[in-house]
């Protein structure tokens, strides 16, 4: 897929956002778009946001624009979209896991659905692409996977035949390993701008095999 002289919008969190490069050009939106030669990336990542909606209001109400609300917002304008998030939810979302058959937006499994339909019906003739989150240094806390989630965004994602870019099977960032997070992802969660470039990369190959 040739995107040169296109646009694309980025829908994301933290990392999407910048959170943990040393400039915002240092992101994997803006690297991206220098890559593709875009003419625009629209850079809709929000720290802290997740996928379904949260019960207890959250301590920074800007993590409480969960992905789904934020859909009706993003440029209709675009040649692609990109979703990249799940890890909050893992986190520190209050959302149960749910279901593969909940179909709301207040359990993870549900919000995969109406987060994806939407989209669908938002951009039916236009490209649309979902990455799995990254691997975290800590991954089975609070009773709860980050694999389960990222399995049921692989697996709602097939439902409705969009393509997905597994990050957390083949980044090569695995913060778990010192001298990968040392390199990549200092703080366990948020990968650095060597990182960022990895990330870049690999969404770059991706589209151009769309």
């Amino acid at each position: 897929m040739d995107l040169k002289g296109k646009k694309v919008v980025f829908l994301g969190d933290s990392i999407t956002e910048g959170v943990g490069v040393s400039d915002v050009s240092k992101g994997y939106v803006n690297l991206v778009k220098e890559k593709l030669g875009l003419e625009e990336a629209y850079n809709r990542g929000i720290s802290g946001t997740r996928f379904a909606h949260q019960t207890a209001p959250s301590e920074e109400a800007s993590f409480d624009k969960d992905f789904i609300s934020r859909v009706a917002e993003l440029p209709e304008d675009v040649d692609l979209v990109v979703v990249f998030g799940g890890t909050n939810d893992y986190g520190h979302g209050d959302a149960p896991f749910g279901e593969f058959t909940d179909r709301t937006g207040n359990t993870f499994c549900g919000a995969c659905h109406v987060l994806f339909e939407s989209l669908v019906n938002k951009y039916y003739n236009k490209k649309i692409i979902i990455m799995t989150p990254l691997h975290r240094q800590f991954e089975n806390e609070n009773g709860k996977e980050l694999i389960n989630y990222v399995s049921m965004i692989r697996k709602v994602a097939e439902f409705y035949s969009i393509p997905v870019l597994d990050m957390y099977a083949s980044s090569g960032i695995q913060p778990q390993l010192e001298v990968i997070r040392n390199a990549y992802c200092p703080d366990g969660l948020h990968p650095n701008d060597a990182g960022n470039e990895i990330i870049a990369d690999k969404l770059v190959k991706f589209i151009k095999n769309l």
